[in-house]
């Protein structure tokens, strides 16, 4: 079989199979370590012996067959459990598993065990992105700018602590739930977005098994807290976000922004279901939150049939709103672009500059301020901000794109 594609396969299974495989290993085990370390171990053989071998016919299953095997053979050389409770791990995985929670997926108690409030946010995020999206550690450091070493301790203590204060495997009782369901959206939230557009640059752009999971297990919360607006507002957000992921790369690896792509392929039937929980939470009159908020700013961008069509009043007017929840300097910026659409680049550019000192580091800040001093006719100034954006760390698509943008106010009609 070509190197190749044995390598593809190996790829393809751990972005499809790797959560399935820890959540298995994990309610088996009880163990986060042992999840982990047995299921890149199986990953490990699959690297050595697929080449040779050939991939098997179903892949997740041999992985997860392999992890169980790596994994009994560290409990027993280790003997960190007593004989009986030892034996009965080892004696009765094939018996059925009983339901530890309201919905019996284990991708969604893993989510919850490793968003328990015990943990910090950051701490909650980082082993999130390592044990359900199966990101590596340099990956997750990069999207949180740390050192790789400082990642790993973070990952650490995380599991660490889950161990020692024998955090459950479940999902919460239905009253622990609303105070949970915060902290897994927005995890969610974040493993869609590594997924929408990675953080790596030298990984794919779009990751389409981490938005689909991330959406699946959406899903899932919301069929929990179905009156919970922040948790239909995410799944909205998401399935409209998704329904543009084809159009997001061009066929020459350029990241494509919103009002270049191709809505002729975008997909009506997820823009649809989205508009529809839109209005359903709207039609409820409680007060939106950040993912409703959010959900409804995608509406308004997917109905639009041209990018010209689009309503940048509304568009403004719910930023406006969001700053009111979220006074971040990003959600600031994206105002201030919505802003330059609406009042032109001049207003536009004088939203964005006051920004300058909180954002002199976030790549989204330079190339919006490229862009708005391009429409200004300012190309000097321009092409230093898309120096200075592509300066800064980001995704290969997204530094192809930028590149090319500046690269144009050097040519003949610049």
């Amino acid at each position: 079989m070509n190197p190749l594609d044995v390598a593809s396969a190996i790829t393809r299974a751990h972005h499809e199979e790797w959560a399935r495989v820890v959540a298995s290993l994990a309610r088996r085990f009880g163990d986060l370590d042992i999840a982990e370390e047995a299921a890149a171990e199986a990953f490990a053989v699959a690297v050595e012996r697929w080449p040779h071998d050939g991939v098997p016919p179903n892949p997740g299953a041999w992985l997860t067959t392999t992890a169980n095997r790596r994994a009994i053979d560290r409990i027993r050389r280790e003997k960190k459990r007593d004989d009986k409770h030892r034996e009965a791990l080892l004696m009765h995985d094939g018996d059925p598993h009983p339901s530890l929670g309201a919905i019996d997926d284990d991708r969604l108690r893993l989510v919850f065990t490793c968003c328990h409030p015990a943990l910090g946010m950051e701490a909650r995020v980082a082993l999130t992105l390592r044990m359900v999206a199966g990101l590596t550690v340099p990956e997750i450091a990069r999207a949180f700018l740390v050192q790789e070493g400082a990642m790993a301790r973070r990952i650490t203590r995380a599991k660490d602590k889950i161990s020692t204060a024998r955090i459950p495997y479940r999902v919460p009782s239905a009253e622990d739930l609303p105070a949970r369901v915060s902290g897994v959206l927005t995890v969610l939230f974040l493993v869609f977005n590594e997924g929408y557009l990675a953080s790596g640059p030298g990984t794919d752009p779009v990751r389409p098994g981490l938005t689909s999971e991330a959406i699946r297990l959406a899903r899932l919360v919301r069929a929990l807290l179905p009156d919970d607006g922040e948790a239909v507002g995410l799944l909205a957000l998401m399935l409209m976000t998704e329904a543009r992921r084809t159009a997001r790369v061009s066929a020459d690896g350029e990241l494509v922004p919103l009002d270049r792509q191709d809505r002729a392929v975008w997909d009506a039937v997820l823009i649809a279901e989205g508009h529809r929980l839109v209005r359903e939470r709207l039609a409820s009159g409680d007060a939106p939150g950040r993912f409703q908020i959010l959900a409804a700013i995608n509406a308004v961008h997917t109905s639009a049939r041209d990018a010209r069509d689009t309503d940048w009043s509304q568009v403004v007017a719910l930023y406006s709103q969001l700053i009111r929840l979220d006074p971040s300097p990003v959600v600031a910026l994206n105002r201030a672009v919505a802003v330059a659409e609406l009042e032109g680049p001049q207003a536009g550019l004088a939203a964005v500059d006051l920004l300058g000192q909180a954002l002199a580091g976030y790549r989204a800040y330079h190339s919006a301020r490229a862009e708005l001093l391009r429409r200004l006719g300012r190309s000097d100034e321009s092409r230093a901000a898309y120096d200075r954006a592509i300066g800064l760390p980001g995704h290969s698509a997204e530094t192809a794109y930028l590149v090319h943008r500046r690269d144009e106010l050097e040519g003949p009609l610049g």
